[in-house]
């Protein structure tokens, strides 16, 4: 119940700071060179990715894992 409410929170904390990083990239560093800008936009668009990606994981139903199925150990 933890881990699920953590991995929530991490995977949020990820989109939002994607969603900074591009915003403070894109608009307050106006005068850099625009391949750099263009790389932290790509870095930005990634993190919102992977946290979409994420959410999306985490929406699914778990799956039950298989029983271990073990040869018998012959003496």
């Amino acid at each position: 119940m933890w881990r699920r409410g953590l991995d929530w929170g991490a995977t949020t904390l990820v989109g939002v700071f994607g969603v900074l990083w591009i915003g403070v990239v894109m608009f307050a560093v106006a005068e850099g060179p625009m391949w750099t800008r263009l790389g932290q936009g790509l870095f930005g668009t990634f993190l919102i990715g992977w946290a979409l990606h994420k959410a999306v994981l985490l929406l699914r139903p778990a799956r039950s894992r298989p029983k271990a199925r073990h040869r018998r150990v012959k003496a």
